[in-house]
């Protein structure tokens, strides 16, 4: 039996964020996604070494890896149209949990399960926590693009920027690890390779 799950997910290179918005440089689903588990893992690494939490760091990237994939199925819905009313909102969310169901379908059925916890959570408060902390590093990546997007000298991304800016800053008051990453890490994006080495 073939199955086609990898293939449907290698096409996240093809899918483009931010599509209503003029970028300097295109910013793929894929690419995307990549930093999302990057940032995932040290929010959850901080987590465990300065917080005391227990939370599983490795499949915070994962589910960072995986976290926009229904969008194979769905596309890229606009932020302000995704968010626009409850009922909207509630219908993506439907949406999504469709495009996930099929795309777990693309899998043998062996494997689906395991993927599964991937996609939707385990009832623990762990994993509670944890996918808390990977909407935070998406945050975060979006709020990177706008710094990137501005720094080229690009100022279409200035009410997007100074929206994440504000939820971001909501994300901090109730997580300490966003706050350690918001305060040492985040500055650093603005700078240049020649910057980033000197330090």
């Amino acid at each position: 039996m073939e199955y086609t799950f990898f293939a449907a997910i290698s096409r996240m290179k093809y899918i483009n964020r931010w599509s209503q918005m003029r970028s300097s440089r295109e910013e793929t689903l894929s690419e995307h996604s990549l930093d999302v588990a990057m940032i995932a893992h040290g929010l959850c690494t901080i987590a465990n070494v300065r917080y005391g939490k227990k939370l599983d760091a490795n499949k915070a990237a994962l589910i960072g890896l995986y976290h926009d994939a229904s969008e194979i199925i769905t596309g890229d819905m606009p932020t302000p149209v995704k968010y626009a009313n409850e009922e909207i909102r509630d219908a993506y969310k439907s949406i999504e949990a469709k495009a996930e169901l099929t795309l777990l379908h693309k899998l043998a059925p062996d494997l689906r399960e395991e993927y599964r916890t991937i996609f939707r959570g385990e009832d623990t408060p762990e994993d509670a926590y944890m996918r808390r902390l990977v909407k935070g590093a998406d945050k975060i990546s979006a709020y990177i693009k706008c710094i990137e997007e501005e720094k080229a000298g690009n100022s279409e991304f200035k009410t997007a920027k100074e929206t994440i800016r504000k939820a971001l800053l909501a994300m901090v008051e109730e997580l300490p690890e966003m706050k350690d990453f918001v305060e040492e890490y985040l500055p650093s994006y603005g700078k240049t390779l020649d910057e980033l080495s000197s330090l």
